[in-house]
């Protein structure tokens, strides 16, 4: 089994690499995905989120260390395990970041991943429903739809925002990420649009590209320094593919920096402890760990407008299920989050630094049951935390699961915009527009007042909103694990295409941006030839 490139992992980020790399025929790719096919129709219909959340299937199901700023709390991690990986199961927003997100990163020196630079490459990867023009596209292989008329809580949450002083905003993704508006999806015509979708779907009869579904990649074997072939098990069996030009990891920000150390690039004491034979001294493989931090402020309704009414009601979910298969339209194909804001907590900050995501339903989690009552959730999360955590393999066994230490609300200036976003919430809360609707604030409630227990109730309450990011860094010092063309250091053949390689978490959700840094890694790839 000799192939010119082997991706390791079919995400986000595997998935676009699958397809650029095979285009020209020239060479031969395989994709390695530890998941299945994805047939489940629920991975494909966009409110089928509550559906794979939990699912063993199509789930990995990670769960943190217990986090001291969670007052020693486990936080459940979805990561998907499919083709599509958590494109194929997560909420479907379509955001890309801020310009200053990539403009700090070429500040840290990172050639080539300033706005300027990686705008081309958003626009090459979408086909927006909207058509293209200086900021979008409208041929690309990633389809993005509006939502079409947002619940009316939905738009009572915009309303709100505008009457506290918040702008109205129409496109997150255009001129100014500032302000409140529906989101943008990552669906087509009703369905969602994964990476496996947009991309894989069409380059699938390609004879030079050959995919291998529940392949769970074990590690990297090399030559030296060079990569040579990645071992992997499937069907019971370990088996070895020869790779003549690279091995890319896109395995996502988890799984990439535990198959580096498995494969021997790691902390040295570590790895020796485990009985893995040390390739490179690097500590830092998995180190740099973030993510958004989630606190659901939850209110009961006074009016039967919610989803969590949707679902209590057969007449109603009748009526939802006839509306999607006949007009692949309504509720079931919008998902669950339709409208949001990115705000900034205080007048003197230059740009947003949280971002709001509404739904007209509650819960106690995301995608678990939810409430038996009229209810709906206003989730906020800091956009640039400067907290940070690590993984760590504790096994050289495949099989184990990595420690997850998210290391959320750590430093003093988290957890004062944690509190300050809650303030914000309420605020919005109080206005007209969605006052109005309004009973009771269910969580916190109105018992939970001084600052002291609003951060209480954040380290209590908060989840993730699922996107760990940084734990490959990309840099040019020489603490950084890959470079700007996002090869490991110190190893030739060797590449890291994820979101493991961000420097710093974008100001958004990242599905989008994993896109943009397989697209950009592609033409890097095929540069190199």
């Amino acid at each position: 089994m000799e192939f010119d490139y082997i991706i390791a992992g079919a995400g986000s980020a595997g998935c676009v690499l699958a397809n650029r790399l095979s285009a020209s025929g020239r060479y031969q790719v395989l994709l390695l995905e530890a998941g299945p096919k994805d047939r489940y129709p629920w991975l494909h219909i966009p409110i089928g989120y509550a559906k794979t959340m939990f699912h063993p299937r199509y789930n990995w199901r990670y769960y943190t260390e217990p986090d001291p700023g969670m007052n020693g709390r486990s936080i459940y991690w979805p990561r998907g395990k499919v083709l599509g990986g958590s494109s194929a199961i997560n909420g479907l927003i379509y955001v890309r970041g801020q310009a200053e997100d990539y403009e700090s990163w070429a500040h840290m020196g990172n050639q080539g991943w300033s706005w300027r630079e990686v705008l081309p490459y958003f626009i090459r990867s979408e086909r927006n429903v909207r058509g293209a023009d200086s900021f979008h596209g409208g041929t690309g292989p990633q389809g993005v739809s509006d939502i079409g008329m947002p619940n009316t809580l939905a738009q009572a949450f915009i309303d709100a925002c505008a009457e506290a002083g918040i702008p109205k905003n129409s496109d997150f993704n255009g001129e100014s990420q500032e302000g409140a508006g529906p989101y943008q999806l990552i669906t087509w015509k009703g369905r969602r649009c994964s990476s496996a979708t947009g991309y894989l779907k069409p380059a699938r009869s390609r004879k030079n590209l050959f995919i291998e579904t529940d392949a769970q990649v074990c590690r990297v074997k090399f030559a030296g320094t060079r990569a040579s072939a990645v071992v992997f098990s499937q069907g019971g069996r370990m088996k070895t593919a020869v790779a003549r030009r690279e091995v890319i990891l896109s395995a996502g920000a988890l799984q990439s920096p535990q198959l580096l150390q498995l494969s021997g690039i790691g902390d040295a004491t570590t790895l020796r402890n485990l009985g893995i034979d040390v390739l490179l001294d690097r500590p830092q493989v998995g180190q740099n760990l973030q993510d958004h931090l989630q606190i659901r402020v939850m209110h009961r309704c006074n009016e039967p407008l919610t989803t969590n009414d949707d679902l209590r009601s057969w007449s109603r979910k009748i009526g939802m299920a006839v509306q999607y298969v006949s007009k692949r339209a309504g509720p079931m194909a919008v998902g669950i989050n339709q409208a949001g804001a990115f705000v900034r907590t205080r007048a003197d900050l230059e740009r947003p630094d949280i971002q709001f995501h509404f739904a007209a339903l509650s819960s106690d989690l995301p995608g678990a049951p939810l409430h038996d009552f009229s209810g709906f959730t206003s989730s906020v999360c800091q956009l640039r935390p400067t907290s940070r955590g690590h993984l760590k393999i504790t096994s050289n066994d495949p099989f184990a699961r990595p420690e997850i230490h998210p290391g959320y609300l750590s430093t003093e200036e988290d957890q004062k915009t944690v509190v300050a976003a809650l303030q914000v919430t309420r605020r919005i809360a109080q206005q007209p527009a969605l006052a109005r609707f309004i009973v009771e604030e269910y969580k916190p409630g109105v018992d939970t007042q001084t600052d002291a227990a609003l951060l209480e109730f954040a380290r209590n309450n908060g989840v993730t909103i699922f996107h760990p990011a940084g734990t490959c860094r990309m840099g040019i010092d020489d603490h950084a694990i890959v470079d700007p063309s996002l090869k490991v250091k110190g190893v030739a053949g060797l590449r890291v295409v994820d979101c493991s390689i961000m420097p710093t978490l974008v100001s958004g959700n990242t599905h989008a941006p994993a896109v943009m840094i397989a697209e950009k890694a592609a033409d890097m790839i095929l540069d190199d030839v």
